[in-house]
């Protein structure tokens, strides 16, 4: 059964920097590619980066380009965002997703951006 949990979130002011983790059990966590989502309050989830099972290949939306970075750890089967120059519109409910369930999700972690 794959989990996912994910880590590190908290409340920051404007340009700071926040890096949160998210830790896969359940299969194995090298074959796949995974992904970054966020959900901001009152609003759908939607996709923020995505990194190939190697690390080699990583794609961001135009919203957190130059200000977002993933990146894995195969050997601890763990995915990292860190996140510079927050913004308050960055403000949501992380999420991360594996290729290999796309349809687990686990509880997020909630990242708080003030003015």
């Amino acid at each position: 059964q794959v989990q996912l949990v994910e880590s590190g979130g908290g409340l920051v002011q404007a340009g700071e920097s926040l890096r949160i983790s998210c830790t896969v059990t359940g299969h194995t966590f090298s074959r796949y590619s995974m992904a970054w989502f966020r959900q901001p309050p009152g609003r759908q989830r939607l996709l923020i980066t995505h990194i190939n099972w190697s690390g080699t290949d990583t794609r961001y939306a135009d919203s957190v380009k130059g200000r977002f970075t993933i990146s894995r750890d195969n050997a601890r089967n763990t995915v990292y965002l860190q996140m510079n120059d927050l913004k308050p519109e960055d403000t949501a409910v992380y999420y991360c997703n594996s290729d290999g369930a796309p349809d687990v999700w686990g509880p997020g972690t909630q990242v708080t951006v003030s003015s």
